[in-house]
């Protein structure tokens, strides 16, 4: 594409005289090669840009700095350019409906209208994939589950008996919805297993990543709200909901009967106690440890969790501590103070 075409289809402007240059693909600041398109949306970038090899670069209007790839000006330079990026990538993979041969589907299963069910996927009684679902190879759909329309279930996707899935939700590679929650009782000198006799429900528009699991309740379900966001490797235990729109991010934890609240952020590797509220709109920072209710709107981190502005005086105080320490030892050693 030329310059000029890139340009139009963003709703930007680029220099007339610069209109020809052609781009062949798109990259990073930071990966680009010439020929490449790039885009610059961050101040904190800028090092980045004034280095690239990018051939031309979106930039946000009012940016007048001279850098060496050529300029095109857009409203949002991150938008014009996701935009853009299906013009450079391959189609998307196309699913032609039906069901493979070594695929096993139950003949007391139901399988809406333009399904797909890819090779060695297991389909048990009772079943239901609604409408234009995907469930791809080596997939595992258990006893009584409901699977809405529009779902795409990902190669070696669990998913056990009598789980609800809703419209348009996608589960990635590896992820276990159904699995056994993490109760026992030691009696007798030994843990006994406590049954767990729940459901996971999962509502619309919902992601779960690769290798996360989520366990069915020991009673009633486990609850993931619509157009939650869940990233690889983050585990759920039993009972637990997790509220409309919230995102956690790779390697959280989740201990059982936690309620989780609307528009939550739980950054990387946080770690959440059981039985505790997390309050609309909350953001708990990365590693953070969490033991206790957190209220709405407030921004936590740390181990354990605490108000952000109280965590960055105690980080302040802690890095000063060296010198303190050095400070007391001279006088107590009576070398005069400096």
């Amino acid at each position: 594409m030329t310059l000029g075409e890139v340009a139009a289809q963003a709703g930007g402007w680029v220099a007339p005289e610069a209109a020809a240059q052609e781009i062949s693909g798109m990259a990073s600041l930071d990966d680009a090669i010439p020929g490449d398109l790039a885009f610059f949306g961050n101040p904190r970038y800028v090092r980045s840009l004034r280095k690239s090899r990018a051939t031309a670069v979106f930039v946000p209007h009012g940016f007048a700095e001279e850098v060496p790839p050529t300029r095109i000006w857009v409203d949002d330079p991150g938008a014009a350019f996701a935009g853009l990026l299906t013009a450079f990538v391959p189609p998307e993979i196309a699913f032609v409906s039906g069901v493979h041969p070594t695929a096993v589907v139950d003949p007391e299963a139901t399988l809406g209208k333009d399904v797909f069910i890819g090779a060695h996927a297991v389909i048990e009684p009772g079943a239901k994939v609604g409408s234009r679902s995907i469930i791809s190879a080596h997939a595992y759909v258990g006893h009584g589950v409901q699977i809405g329309e529009d779902c795409r279930i990902y190669p070696h996707v669990t998913i056990r008996e009598r789980c609800t899935l809703a419209n348009r939700v996608i589960l990635h590679p590896g992820v276990v919805i159904g699995s056994d929650g993490f109760g026992y009782e030691f009696r007798d000198g030994a843990h006994q297993k406590i049954p767990q006799t729940g459901i996971v429900q999962i509502e619309d528009d919902v992601e779960i990543g690769a290798n996360s699991t989520v366990d069915r309740a020991r009673f009633g379900r486990t609850w993931i709200r619509k157009g939650t966001k869940i990233d690889n490797l983050v585990q759920i235990a039993h009972n637990v909901t997790v509220g409309e729109h919230s995102i956690l991010c790779a390697q959280v934890g989740i201990s059982g009967s936690t309620r989780v609240g609307n528009f939550v952020t739980l950054a990387g590797k946080v770690g959440v106690n059981g039985h505790i509220e997390i309050g609309d709109g909350a953001i708990i920072g990365a590693m953070s440890g969490v033991p206790k209710s957190i209220k709405p709107g407030v921004i936590v981190i740390g181990a354990p969790a605490r108000p952000i502005k109280d965590y960055k005086i105690s980080l302040a105080l802690l890095n000063k501590l060296a010198a303190l320490f050095d400070r007391v030892k001279k006088l107590e050693e009576g070398t005069p103070r400096e």
